[in-house]
């Protein structure tokens, strides 16, 4: 009953957290104080899954969204990685709260948009570019078992860029992207997860298990 938050601080991952810093994080994201724990007891199952250390590892993060801790998936090492906002190579749980937050039904569409369009920058050049493009496309059909000719893929992405790249430069940067997304709001729609909107109702055991300390 005592464990609660124990990776939310900047020190060693096994110190006990403080209220303050779940206040916090309740003020800076789209989830509430209850919410937050929550999320901490789903965060305490995926981050013990394989090591037990109180930090996501990649492997946990594929265990977790493939069922699989080996699969390789372009979607999901992407998703890993602007999760994994510090760069260490692991997920800290206010990393955790700070990057599900975004697909939080009440966030902010312009977060959406943006997080979205980070996802497919794959090499962090501020443009989406073809090979980009067809590569996401690629790994969303294979997480979602879909199968398409590789005539229907190249159909989907030449299509896609054509009406993205109003400049003609053979890329799409921010401004193109928002405006694609403004046109096509499906292109963001996994960006929301609905059941986050209350996570105590989805998951109301983690309320009974989890406590904090002042």
């Amino acid at each position: 009953m005592r464990a609660f938050l124990s990776c939310l601080s900047l020190k060693k991952n096994k110190q006990k957290p403080r209220y303050q810093e779940a206040i916090i994080l309740a003020s800076e994201t789209s989830f509430t104080i209850n919410e937050i724990k929550a999320l901490y007891d789903l965060f305490k199952k995926l981050s013990n899954c394989i090591y037990d250390d109180s930090l996501i590892h990649k492997e946990e993060f594929h265990l977790a969204l493939l069922r699989n801790s080996h699969k390789q998936n372009l979607f999901a090492d992407r998703v890993f990685d602007l999760f994994d906002v510090k760069h260490k190579g692991v997920i800290e749980f206010e990393e955790f709260v700070r990057s599900l937050s975004i697909f939080h039904p009440n966030a902010p569409k312009e977060d959406k948009i943006e997080f979205a369009f980070r996802l497919y920058d794959l090499r962090q050049t501020g443009y989406i570019e073809h090979e980009e493009l067809k590569e996401m496309v690629l790994a969303i059909l294979t997480e979602s078992e879909l199968t398409l000719s590789d005539e229907e893929v190249e159909s989907i992405v030449n299509k896609t860029m054509m009406e993205a790249d109003s400049k003609g430069d053979g890329k799409i940067d921010q401004e193109e992207w928002k405006e694609l997304v403004e046109k096509n709001p499906a292109l963001i729609k996994n960006m929301t997860l609905p059941y986050l909107k209350d996570i105590t109702l989805a998951f109301p055991s983690f309320i009974l298990n989890t406590d904090f300390e002042e």
